[in-house]
């Protein structure tokens, strides 16, 4: 492993769970491979189910064992040092918690979208690609308290602040002193047009929108105008996350019935395409930026 490689492995002490475990399966699949074993062969070695091993590679599991990479390192024939720290990484995610698995809001977040909040977490770049509402990495507390409590009619006011409370903590990524989160968002014209609340919440979203794109470098914004016509993004929003070698760029999908990621190659180079289209498509971001105040302006 090269020396610009070796930076990019979080250092133990300061690794956040989610981090270890992205970490962790990658290195472990790698070692695998290296091996020449099967993922079914070594499922059968340690009489686990398939399913188990894959969420080792893919870091679905919340915990992971020490016990369990030990002896998976050990049969793919890893060197002291390398599985020294892999059963760092794990008992890291014993150890530590990461905020979405606190107790006072982990009972709110539906399970798929745990997984996600753990690759935003950690991500170094994130563009995305939203038709009908703001994205959430950039609303206001009472645009999205306007949409939960849409979406969540009947619940108690303490559950809708709950939820509200985890995405505004989300948005601490753009905001982090070392290393913000790099945010590209592409939203449709429509999502200006589109009240959500009153007159007043929808203005403030708008004007915070702005506020962002101008006073934070690290963000940008760009409108897909109406006379655009057809473009990539008309299938439905998507996200795709990039993070640091050697993690693997992914894709995030969601809708009403659940959320799911994509690491498969094909996918991930079909949107990666999309957005790079919309990009080139869309005004750029001072243009954009005069959309968004024209529509503040509007809506006074």
């Amino acid at each position: 492993m090269t020396e610009a490689a070796e930076s990019t492995e979080p250092a133990i002490e300061s690794a956040t769970p989610a981090l270890c475990r992205l970490h962790l399966g990658v290195e472990l699949r790698q070692l695998r491979l290296a091996s020449g074993k099967t993922a079914a062969e070594v499922a059968r070695a340690f009489t686990w189910a398939p399913s188990k091993l894959t969420r080792l590679e893919t870091a679905d599991n919340g915990i992971v064992e020490p016990t369990n990479v030990m002896a998976l390192c050990s049969i793919y024939g890893a060197s002291p040092e390398k599985t020294e720290q892999l059963v760092g990484y794990a008992t890291v995610t014993k150890t530590k918690r990461d905020w979405w698995q606190t107790q006072d809001v982990r009972d709110v977040i539906p399970p798929g979208f745990k997984a996600y909040l753990g690759l935003e977490a950690v991500a170094s770049r994130l563009e995305t690609y939203q038709s009908e509402y703001v994205p959430g990495l950039l609303q206001t507390q009472a645009y999205v308290t306007t949409i939960l409590e849409r979406a969540h009619a009947g619940l108690p006011a303490e559950q809708i602040d709950r939820r509200v409370a985890v995405r505004m903590t989300r948005q601490e990524v753009l905001h982090r002193e070392q290393s913000p989160l790099e945010f590209t968002a592409i939203i449709n014209e429509a999502v200006l047009r589109r009240r959500v609340g009153t007159a007043a919440v929808m203005r403030d979203q708008l004007a915070h929108i702005a506020d962002l794109a101008t006073s934070n470098p690290h963000v940008k914004v760009q409108v897909v105008p109406f006379e655009l016509g057809t473009h990539p993004g008309m299938n439905g929003q998507f996200t795709c996350l990039k993070f640091r070698d050697p993690l693997k760029p992914i894709v995030y999908l969601e809708n009403l019935i659940g959320a799911s990621v994509s690491r498969r190659e094909q996918d991930v180079r079909l949107y990666e395409a999309a957005i790079s289209d919309l990009k080139a498509l869309a005004p750029g971001y001072q243009e954009s930026l005069s959309m968004i105040k024209n529509a503040v302006k509007e809506s006074q």
